[in-house]
């Protein structure tokens, strides 16, 4: 019953949290206007013809990348993001007003998914990077357009195209040099906390970090890389156990993975093991990505301790002894994280591996998130405008 309780607080604390990396959005182009089949009417001029403009394209809805945000939260009360349509064409020859483009502002890192299809659409990498989500209607051709010789006085035009709309799901991937994988309360916030200016929460019981913790760690002659803490991944996560399965997007784009496993551990090796199953099965890309043991609470042992546990280390994955406690051997882990960024490109993106959302296995429940609008209608109709269809469909 008490874990049960926990657990509860923990979500509801997580669920208040300003740090929104999903939001689930209905997006929508606007209508293209329609044409007008308005006739010249002046005063001594019996037979003046067509004179009906072209309607106005309908707005688009663009994804913008901007540096400026961190998280997703300026859209978490904005989840209708509509054009306006085109107006109508209109006697004279007069084009209708294109809609009002709409730009939806995204921290880097973001990637968009259909929520209902679970689809990958794309990424926002760049910053003032512009990517076209929904493409507005084209507006309708007026009368003029279809005058012929024999056919000197048409009495139609065409309508303009229909709006599209999608609704959409985007998720936060945060950019970060090195993260940070281990179990809950293995030391990962306390390290943050010590290595940089953060101030991750921090308490001796499981769970404590709730949400990523971003920090800028200074490294020698000015030099600095952004570390990441996610929340502890326990056994299973991959399968949505635990909170591991919502944050663990967040390490796919880290060059370097630093795996914490306190020194007083009974089995070091299979805690290790574990771990990078659960990374392997959630996403076998970041098995790719250079890794780092850096085994916590050095200062629980004594040297003839740590001796001992050498041998019974994992092969194959370079490791270090520290304490965040007393600072013994918190600058060879930083050297050694430097060294290891920038065996690859230092600082770039790597673009994601563009595979489609598991909506059962996301980590959002959609049912809750149910979101309602009202149909918006262009009450103002031109009498001349849209006359009469070419056929049922104009436009093809």
């Amino acid at each position: 019953m008490g874990s049960e309780m926990c657990i509860r607080d923990s979500y509801n604390t997580m669920a208040e949290s300003n740090f929104v990396d999903y939001v689930k959005l209905v997006c929508r182009s606007g209508r293209g206007g329609a044409g007008s089949s308005h006739f010249r009417r002046e005063k001594f001029v019996p037979k003046g013809g067509p004179d009906g403009g072209n309607g106005g394209r309908g707005g688009h809805v663009y994804i913008r990348g901007n540096r400026n945000y961190w998280t997703l939260i300026h859209l978490r009360y904005d989840r209708h993001i509509f054009a306006t349509d085109g107006t109508h064409g209109g006697a004279k020859n007069s084009t209708g007003k294109d809609g009002k483009d709409v730009y939806i502002d995204v921290p880097l890192g973001t990637v968009v998914y259909d929520a209902d299809t679970g689809d990958y659409i794309c990424e926002v990498r760049e910053h003032d990077e512009v990517i076209m989500l929904l493409e507005g209607g084209m507006g309708g051709l007026g009368n003029t357009n279809f005058a012929t010789a024999t056919n000197q006085a048409p009495r139609y035009a065409q309508p303009g195209q229909p709006s599209r709309e999608m609704t959409v799901v985007m998720q936060l991937k945060m950019l970060a040099d090195v993260g940070l994988v281990g179990f809950p309360n293995a030391g990962k916030s306390t390290l943050l906390s010590i290595v940089s200016a953060a101030k991750p929460k921090i308490a001796d019981y499981p769970f404590t970090t709730l949400e990523p913790n971003l920090g800028i760690v200074n490294y020698r002659d000015g030099r600095s890389f952004v570390m990441a803490d996610i929340p502890g991944i326990i056994e299973g996560a991959s399968e949505g156990r635990g909170l591991g399965l919502r944050f663990l997007r967040h390490i796919e784009r880290n060059s370097v993975l630093l795996f914490i496993i306190p020194a007083d551990t009974a089995d070091i090796a299979k805690e290790y093991q574990i771990l990078l199953n659960e990374l392997q099965q959630y996403n076998p890309e970041l098995m790719a990505k250079n890794k780092i043991l850096g085994i916590s609470k050095a200062d629980l042992i004594d040297e003839e301790l740590q001796e001992l546990l050498m041998p019974t280390l994992p092969e194959g994955v370079e490791h270090v002894f520290f304490s965040a406690v007393t600072g013994k051997g918190v600058q060879e882990l930083k050297d050694l994280i430097w060294h290891s960024i920038t065996v690859n490109n230092f600082h770039d993106v790597s673009p994601l591996v563009q595979q489609n959302m598991h909506l059962t296995l996301s980590g959002i429940d959609f049912d809750e998130d149910t979101l309602y609008y009202k149909e918006e209608t262009n009450e103002e109709v031109d009498d001349n405008a849209g006359g009469r269809m070419l056929d049922e469909d104009p436009w093809h």
